[in-house]
């Protein structure tokens, strides 16, 4: 806009700073990131830490990215996301303590957490379960989006929920409901909640040829189970922002 010589990493760390200074929400890097940065079907793997990152394979001409609405709106600043981040932080400084060179979750292990559980509360020990775990999924989700295999991406997913609802405890009714819905549907390979949780979106992987009737079933399922009818888009990974010429308009 202003002429400004900038990469997409940095264009992602300034969208951080204006939700974090000016939103006032204590966001990561992950949704600013990938806006910029992403890449037509692809998935984009990205460390936090060094923001490097890679594009991996995601055939959107076999399988669709679903987002499935369950209508229960929520807010960041409102919601107990930021208590999820303050025990998550408790955790490190119980860790780091023994493990200096624990600086973060990321750095920790499960054999970590477990031997040191005594000094940490139910909670915290909960909370650092799930980010641990959640690490070992990601890094597995490289190989199994590099293998083509979508079934096994699809588990990942599915694990992936089942920890936030469990040990970070971020899902509701609402989100339960569509989750299960979208897993029973025809053509599913996951279903789990989307962003912070507390409400909002599920996500899943769907066979392409099938997208319609898992519409179908999910909104039938859904308003049978909760009420309101959701709202249901069919995505695929396409190119991050960045300049659009006049005749592009």
């Amino acid at each position: 806009l202003f002429g400004f010589e900038m990469s997409g990493p940095d264009m992602a760390l300034v969208g951080q700073k204006a939700e974090n200074l000016f939103v006032g929400v204590n966001t990561g890097i992950m949704d600013q990131f990938v806006s910029r940065n992403g890449k037509k079907d692809h998935a984009l793997f990205l460390d936090c830490r060094s923001l490097e990152y890679r594009q991996l394979p995601l055939d959107c001409s076999r399988y669709k990215v679903v987002v499935c609405n369950t209508m229960k709106r929520r807010g960041l600043v409102d919601s107990e996301y930021g208590a999820r981040r303050a025990q998550c932080e408790e955790a490190v400084a119980v860790l780091r303590k023994h493990r200096p060179e624990v600086r973060a979750l990321r750095d920790a292990t499960l054999d970590m957490i477990n031997e040191y559980r005594g000094e940490l509360t139910e909670k915290q020990y909960m909370r650092a379960r799930h980010v641990i775990t959640e690490n070992n999924r990601g890094l597995e989700a490289i190989r199994v989006l590099n293998a083509g295999d979508f079934e096994g991406f699809g588990r990942l997913m599915d694990q992936s929920h089942d920890s936030a609802r469990d040990d970070y405890e971020v899902s509701c009714p609402e989100l339960e409901a569509m989750v299960k819905a979208a897993r029973e549907a025809p053509g599913s390979l996951s279903g789990r909640l989307a962003g912070a949780g507390f409400g909002g979106c599920a996500v899943s992987l769907v066979e392409a040829s099938r997208v319609k009737e898992f519409g179908e079933y999910v909104t039938a399922a859904y308003s049978r189970a909760v009420g309101p009818v959701p709202e249901i888009w069919v995505l695929s990974a396409e190119d991050g922002a960045g300049p659009v010429s006049p005749a592009e308009l």
